[in-house]
């Protein structure tokens, strides 16, 4: 059984329990999950260009928390990262908050991952501004907002992509950080609780968080991963990928939901039973507010940041040397749509969408 089924089979009575305390996205994606390649959502019209034999489509949500529509998008993004990656080492750095603070940014989700953004990336600046790391010039980097555990536990934290070096005097000098190191997780780990303390205070939350979290060191990892392909292949995973593959669902029975997972530590699997109703309450609360941005690029990384990407790129591969120019690796394009009768090329040939499929869930919402 799939999760689209499980929320088929149990959403509806999720919903009438929870009906009144429901945010509305999470209403939102239930009617997007359920409704997903069903007539609810419209049908395409497709003629095979060899047989001429027509076949009735189902639409899709397109909804970001689907597990049925990330992936298309999760491509495309790779395809585009991969192509603006520089010639240089990487490293993957990733901050956590600690464990007390998770309840409050669960329910304050959109200034709490906010302020999970802007603390951390104000610590990566910080410390790349220092004469002593990279001469001290502007780092650039891209962050990932990532929401879950492997037991789909509210766990959020961010990754951060980072080319391994800053740039000096308005781009025209790029500075190489150590093929090892980057920057000292302590000094991140000290800047991002502090600045992180500081944004609570101004938007007067700060009281509403346990005291021990400030007490506490704060966990930040730094990992060199040579170059930046193959990390940016896993963080695709997470920029669409939804909370649990339907992979990872071992059975659904007598009203639970058993799934498989692996501790940090180990490779080996271990399995998890919850009841159906507290599986849809663990995946639903890592819906993201509605418009929120959970991919994030900062200094030269930013479009907006007035440097040319071309003439980067060249300035890096001169500061490194040929070695450090790796072939991109090839994304193969998707497959075309094939005609279930003779495997020949479907075209689109017509389209008919109906009205009010959010009436399937969202009615009162």
């Amino acid at each position: 059984m799939s999760i689209t089924d499980i929320f088929r089979e149990y959403g509806p009575h999720y919903y009438k329990r929870f009906e009144k305390s429901m945010p509305r996205a999470h209403k939102k994606t239930m009617a997007a999950i359920t409704s997903c390649r069903t007539p609810q959502r419209g049908t395409i019209i497709a003629q095979c260009n060899d047989c001429n034999k027509k076949h009735v489509l189902f639409c899709a949500c397109g909804n970001r928390h689907c597990p049925a529509c990330q992936y298309h998008k999760a491509k495309a993004w790779l395809v585009k990262q991969i192509d603006r990656a520089l010639p240089c080492n990487y490293f993957l750095l990733t901050f956590t908050v600690p464990e007390a603070l998770r309840p409050f940014i669960r329910s304050h989700q959109r200034d709490g991952y906010n302020t999970l953004f802007t603390a951390s990336a104000h610590a990566i600046r910080t410390l790349a501004r220092n004469p002593r790391f990279c001469g001290g010039g502007q780092a650039g980097f891209t962050g990932v907002l990532h929401t879950w555990g492997r037991q789909v536990q509210h766990h959020p934290h961010v990754h951060y992509v980072v080319p391994g070096g800053t740039v000096l005097d308005k781009g025209k000098r790029w500075e190489a950080s150590p093929p090892g190191f980057f920057l000292p997780v302590r000094a991140l780990s000290k800047i991002f609780r502090a600045h992180f303390g500081d944004r609570m205070k101004k938007l007067n939350m700060h009281d509403l968080i346990p005291s021990s979290v400030w007490k506490q060191d704060w966990v930040v990892h730094s990992k060199p991963v040579g170059n930046a392909a193959h990390t940016l292949r896993y963080l695709a995973r997470y920029v669409f990928k939804v909370a649990i593959a339907n992979s990872r669902i071992v059975a659904v029975r007598d009203d639970t939901v058993t799934f498989r997972w692996k501790h940090k530590d180990s490779n080996r699997w271990r399995t998890s039973t919850l009841s159906a109703v507290e599986f849809i309450r663990r995946y639903l609360q890592h819906v993201l507010p509605t418009g929120f941005v959970k991919v994030r690029h900062y200094g030269f990384m930013n479009q907006n940041a007035g440097i040319d990407h071309d003439a980067l790129s060249a300035l890096v591969q001169l500061a490194h040397g040929p070695s450090a120019m790796e072939d991109k690796p090839e994304v193969l394009p998707d497959p075309f749509p094939q005609c279930p009768h003779c495997g020949g090329r479907l075209k689109y040939v017509a389209f008919s969408t109906p009205h009010y499929y959010e009436r399937i869930i969202i009615q009162s919402g």
